[in-house]
């Protein structure tokens, strides 16, 4: 497995660090996380469903 930071080979066995290389790489990452240089995608709601479910006031039961 390559490291995600410095894709150098990066031992999986017995590491610590992985799936980085280094302490070093493993740092560099949360530093990127931590300056918001990384985001997880968000899929918004379809809203205009949810707002003609609440303005048809019909309750189906």
């Amino acid at each position: 497995m390559r490291c995600p930071t410095c894709n150098k080979p990066a031992e999986w066995q017995d590491n610590p660090n992985r799936p980085f290389c280094s302490e070093r790489c493993k740092l560099i990452d949360f530093g990127r996380w931590a300056n918001e240089e990384y985001r997880v995608p968000v899929v918004e709601p379809a809203q205009s469903a949810e707002k003609e479910e609440i303005s048809s006031g019909s309750d189906e039961e």
